[in-house]
């Protein structure tokens, strides 16, 4: 039977499994696992080492067998839930790939195939985003900091192990979105997220395509801020900016002062939220960008389409351009979907593998606190 790292069965399903029996290297192995997981702010060694030694030390195997693989089976589980959970979690919609099958099975097949190593590597997040936040804590000596970068690697372990081969990443704290392909960056794009009291959420969908010239099916929410009122006692008004009243919904025709500029990305999700062009071009300048109503406008954003239709071989910026010259709405499909992520990391690294910090603008960092001791995340 082959090694099973197909994390694919619901964990935990009820263990009735015989438990299975460790070798004394095997044992000493796992310690080591627990023990590297410190620099992944995992303090799963803290609990679990002293009851393995204590096993050890027992001299009865059946004891040792059962400890040691409760210990594999806590240290697969935070490696997928982290040192935070459920506090730090809080609007957090993107489901990660928490194995499915059985851990007490996963834990049997790796030492009958002797793979302890691949079992937990395959556990373990391999973005090199994650790998440079590892080394940074283990080499961070500030609190505030580590308890930073802690959050911020179980943000990682929440994401999808296999995030595509071409896919879209949204750091609202960074107010960047990033094209990767072939595990590197292709493209980067300052963003304008939500406000403070309309912030972007965290959640995954699918781009399909992008629309040229699109229209703007106004929220009723945002219509009652404002663009009602003048449809109703401003009509000519209203037209000049494209306001108008149809079927029972306002809408804005495509232009140049279309809150959604001359392109937005078709990407179905139930927050109602997208990436857009926007023609507030100047508040590209700011630092801080919280502007939006929750969606993510993006600067450059014709580039954007540029490069996400290239692989159709039948757009580029020349084609484009003309369709937006038209005035003229249309959807461009891409090759084939690819995901978008709209997630909240607050820190990062640079090209050059420094650690970016980034203001926590919608106060997300605060329920980084580790609930069973109440200090904050790998302390």
């Amino acid at each position: 039977m082959l090694f099973c790292l197909a994390l694919c069965l619901a964990w935990p399903l009820p263990a009735q499994l015989a438990t299975p029996h460790w070798k004394p290297a095997q044992v000493e192995r796992l310690i080591q696992w627990l023990e590297f997981a410190r620099d992944d702010a995992l303090r799963t060694a803290e609990t679990q080492v002293p009851k393995l030694r204590q096993a050890q030390a027992s001299g009865d195997a059946a004891y040792l067998d059962e400890t040691a693989t409760a210990a594999a089976v806590k240290l697969l589980d935070d490696y997928y839930r982290g040192c935070c959970d459920a506090s730090l979690r809080t609007g957090w919609t993107i489901a990660g790939d928490r194995p499915q099958t059985d851990p007490r099975a996963l834990v049997a097949d790796a030492l009958g195939h002797n793979a302890l190593d691949r079992l937990f590597i395959a556990a373990k997040p391999q973005h090199p985003f994650y790998r440079a936040l590892r080394r940074a804590y283990a080499q961070e000596a500030d609190p505030a900091r580590r308890a930073t970068l802690a959050a911020n690697m179980d943000r990682w372990r929440w994401m999808p192990r296999n995030l595509g081969q071409r896919y879209l990443l949204v750091n609202a704290a960074a107010f960047e979105a990033t094209l990767w392909q072939d595990g590197k960056p292709a493209g980067r794009w300052a963003v304008i997220v939500g406000k403070t009291g309309s912030p972007t959420p965290v959640f995954a969908a699918q781009v399909t395509g992008i629309v040229l010239n699109p229209w703007w099916e106004i929220p009723p929410s945002i219509a009652a801020e404002g663009i009602a009122r003048m449809v109703r006692n401003d009509p000519a008004g209203a037209a000049k900016r494209g306001y108008v009243y149809e079927g029972g919904r306002y809408r804005q025709r495509p232009g140049p002062a279309n809150a959604l500029g001359r392109m937005k990305l078709v990407m179905p999700n139930p927050h109602s939220v997208y990436l857009h062009d926007t023609p507030s071009q100047r508040l590209f300048e700011r630092d801080v960008r919280t502007f939006s109503h929750g969606c993510v406008r993006v600067g450059e954003a014709l580039d954007m389409a540029a490069a996400l239709l290239a692989p159709t071989g039948q757009w580029d910026r020349a084609r484009i351009d003309a369709v937006i010259a038209t005035g003229e709405t249309q959807t461009a499909a891409l090759a084939e979907p690819i995901p978008v992520y709209v997630a909240y990391f607050t820190a990062e690294p640079d090209d050059d593998g420094t650690i970016g910090f980034f203001p926590d603008i919608y106060k997300r960092d605060r329920a980084a606190v580790a609930p069973d001791s109440g200090q904050p995340c790998g302390l």
